[in-house]
């Protein structure tokens, strides 16, 4: 009775999800591709963590801004993470 019960679950999930993709704009889609596109060369290097360079941060940074909040939370790097890299910079600076 629980695996059919999970399986239900998990197909009203996917539907739910199809139903918000169909509702984004195709520029919301476009920068979430483009971000993903960025997301995975920099997890595919051979460090056991990832590490960023400052192109990636830029790149990351500029791009996480246009996409909805909602997506925003699931990515290699947050809002939280970019408003830390500029406390950084900030302290660097003075």
């Amino acid at each position: 009775m629980v695996v059919p019960l999970r399986l239900l679950y998990l197909m009203f999930c996917r539907i739910a999800e199809w139903l918000a993709l169909i509702r984004r704009t195709s520029a919301a889609k476009d920068v979430e591709i483009l971000v993903l596109r960025h997301e995975n060369p920099v997890l595919r290097r051979e460090k056991p963590t990832p590490r960023l360079d400052w192109a990636d941060r830029a790149v990351l940074a500029a791009l996480i801004r246009l996409l909805p909040r909602a997506l925003t939370a699931h990515r290699l790097v947050t809002p939280a993470t970019v408003m830390r890299w500029h406390r950084r910079l900030v302290v660097w600076g003075s």
